[in-house]
């Protein structure tokens, strides 16, 4: 009777609607997913999305990247208006509000608004990306291998052609393009993007609202955020690209989204786009032990100490707490999520399913002589890469949270090639003088947000972490320094590198600059504990350069194996900053026993979580007298949604996504995962899988009703 009824459960679940697992490439929507999605409730066709012959909804979708690294989108964005207004979330614009922030001008507590063009705040180094095309150049790319490569022969090779692709596409024209390697190397895609470099912060609510429910709230559901900030992308008079110039105009996209004042309903079809950060399906049980039991334990140890000596300091000053203010964020979101994807994971009994894919593949290896000849030796070469690396992989972890924690040796050590400048005869007076310019620059970016209490704290307590926690023959010079000349008292070495260096101030770097001596620079403690980083760091790469190696053979040839075993399969690359599609409904969700999620929070839940001023769910004055008008209109009746949820695939960098109706309209952006799923990233749970989102009815209410900024509204094309 138990096994019947297991049956029958089964088969009535393939009727219930189910989240969609895939972060999709736009290009194979047509042959992959486009009917899927339309069965669903789609009402446009794959073209409207993504074509190369007219615009569609991949024209207003925007990568936020730095100078530099444009590829490496650390978020999302999609555009709303014909004037290149772009919408986002309020932690992707959290570094740029707080750059603009000072005590006079507090613009994290008070909110930035701007009524006028004129007033909007320019940023320097920030991108903003939109995919022009994409194209599959794997038979391109695999013309120049062969199986009997050595990886090192292999990765020269993918380079080379990938610059010449690279090359043809762009030359002439103002694209940037990139070649990404997908399936764990065995697919290869153009991406060729126009890249904006004059973006402007227009308006964000303040951090109260933009952030409640802080860290306490962070990957939970229910939410009642304001998790937005908005932007304009600029462009010289002709529409190029161009840095930041008085004379650049606004952005004319070749598509906005239209903003959907209609709101949403439960099963409704919603799809999220954008530039999801990195995913780990296909790791195998062996990469989710060290996932487990190194990267996330190492990474929640070192920053519960972390987390706390930034928050005792911040709370001490105003200024300390601006200052911090976005770091103490950055290292509070992958404190928590370490934390609570280890839980989901156990809870989910992830690692057997890993084993049990494991072991189907093992069988289907071991039917075929000639697959045991291709395949037979992939999972022990990854398991022998993973157990041969374990030690320098917790060292390499401890080496990026503890002995990369504090601040001012990175400093010190990026600038102390050119300080050893200033000391080369050889180098002219006119030289010099451009050096001491360049490094002024760096230091008062530097020392903006630097507080030497602080970063001495941090310098005691997190490198008696590493030095506690790792082998000895792995420890740099800095800690046997701290042995030997201190007897092992990181207290005193921290007091002593606070009253001598000459990077903890920049009043002292600037001094130094006029006298530079680089005899001193050798033995400043800064400078010592900079250069033991950076070499402990090159030390651990090539300690672990021959594993890695291995492990990434290995990993193409299960995933390439995988995809050979299920040849009918539709199957979707691993997330890799590159745009995505994800496609599921409106969903509300049971995460245990007795609960029940509805898909949607009202603005009546953040008057009921109200806590004290400062704290992570200070409610501002003027949105309880708001809220006490009831005056919702056009953007809600008796009551005002404020998040909602779907059971959309998403990871990191999706912060800010737009989620899209059957219409392709705005109905939200996506802020957050939820912390049952937190295994989503190496395991998609398609039942417990939820996307947290902010709900465009509650960002245009903030807008229009909050802040007054009629102009912005004005500007969006709101469908009601």
């Amino acid at each position: 009777m138990k096994n019947l009824l297991i049956i029958v459960f089964v088969l009535l679940s393939g009727v219930v609607a189910r989240a969609d697992e895939g972060m999709w490439l736009l290009s194979k929507l047509k042959e992959q997913n486009i009917d899927e999605m339309q069965r669903m409730g789609f009402k446009l066709t794959a073209e409207d999305i993504y074509s190369v012959n007219q615009p569609g909804i991949k024209d207003a979708i925007v990568g936020l990247g730095r100078e530099g690294r444009p590829f490496r989108h650390f978020c999302s964005g999609e555009l709303i208006s014909p004037q290149g207004l772009l919408l986002t979330n309020h932690h992707c614009g959290f570094d740029a509000i707080q750059s603009h922030s000072s005590v006079e001008h507090n613009y994290l507590a008070d909110g930035f608004w701007a009524y006028k063009m004129e007033d909007e705040l320019a940023n320097p180094g920030i991108t903003a990306s939109i995919l022009e095309r994409m194209e599959d150049v794997t038979d391109r790319v695999n013309a120049v291998l062969r199986d009997d490569m050595s990886e090192t022969e292999r990765a020269a090779a993918i380079d080379s052609v990938a610059s010449k692709i690279v090359k043809e596409a762009t030359e002439g024209t103002v694209l940037s393009g990139q070649v990404q390697a997908m399936f764990e190397g065995n697919q290869f895609f153009l991406f060729l993007y126009t890249i904006y470099k004059d973006v402007r912060l227009v308006g964000a609510p303040p951090q109260s609202m933009g952030k409640f429910g802080g860290d306490t709230d962070n990957w939970m559901w229910p939410r009642h955020t304001a998790d937005f900030s908005m932007f304009r992308i600029y462009t010289a008079p002709d529409g190029s690209p161009a840095a930041y110039s008085k004379d650049n105009v606004p952005l004319k996209p070749k598509h906005y989204l239209p903003v959907s004042a209609k709101g949403v309903k439960d099963n409704d079809f919603a799809m999220i786009m954008g530039f999801p950060g990195s995913t780990d399906r296909f790791t195998t049980s062996f990469g989710l032990e060290n996932t487990m039991n190194t990267t996330n334990d190492i990474r929640y140890k070192v920053r519960t100490e972390k987390l706390k000596i930034m928050g005792e300091e911040m709370a001490k000053s105003p200024k300390t707490r601006i200052q911090y203010a976005s770091k103490h964020a950055s290292c509070a979101n992958y404190w928590k999520y370490s934390f609570e994807q280890n839980k989901a994971l156990n809870n989910l009994k992830t690692k057997e399913n890993k084993i049990a894919i494991e072991q189907e593949f093992t069988n289907w290896v071991n039917a075929d002589a000639g697959r045991k000849t291709k395949y037979g030796d992939v999972l022990a070469t990854i398991q022998k890469a993973y157990a041969d690396m374990s030690n320098y992989s917790a060292a390499t972890v401890y080496l990026q949270e503890a002995l990369g924690g504090p601040e001012v040796h990175l400093f010190a050590y990026r600038s102390g090639k050119k300080l050893k400048d200033l000391c080369d005869k050889n180098i002219s007076a006119e030289k010099k003088e451009e050096i001491k310019k360049s490094l002024q620059a760096s230091a008062a970016d530097f020392y903006k947000d630097f507080n030497t209490e602080l970063d001495a704290r941090l310098f005691a307590a997190l490198f008696k972490l590493y030095h506690d926690q790792v082998a000895g023959d792995l420890q740099p010079e800095v800690i046997a320094l701290i042995d030997k000349k201190y007897k092992g008292d990181f207290e005193k070495f921290a007091q002593d590198l606070k009253k001598q260096s000459v990077f903890m101030s920049e009043e002292a770097f600037n001094a130094f600059m006029e006298k530079p001596d680089c005899k001193k620079l050798e033995k400043d403690l800064a400078y010592i504990a900079g250069k033991s980083y950076f070499e402990t760091w090159i030390k651990l790469s090539a300690y672990s350069n021959e594993m890695n190696t291995k492990l990434a053979k290995g990993n193409r040839l299960f995933v390439r194996g995988l995809m050979e075993m299920n040849p009918e399969k539709a199957w979707a690359p691993n997330a890799n900053s590159t745009i995505r599609l994800t496609y599921g409904k409106v969903r509300s969700y049971k995460p245990r026993d007795a609960v029940f999620y509805d898909y949607y929070t009202t603005l009546a839940g953040v008057l009921e979580k109200e806590g004290p001023k400062g704290g992570e769910f200070e409610v501002p004055a003027k949105l309880k007298e708001l809220y006490a008008k009831k005056d919702y209109a056009p953007y809600g009746d008796d009551y005002l949604v404020v998040n909602f949820i779907t059971d959309n695939d998403i990871t990191g960098g999706n912060s800010g996504s737009g989620v899209i109706n059957a219409n392709g309209e705005l109905i939200g952006a996506a802020f957050d995962g939820n912390s049952e799923a937190m295994s989503g990233d190496i395991d998609f749970e398609e039942n417990l899988q939820r996307c947290i989102n902010l709900d465009t009815r509650y960002m245009l209410w903030i807008v229009d009703k909050f802040a007054g900024a009629k102009n912005l509204i004005d500007e969006m094309t709101i469908v009601k």
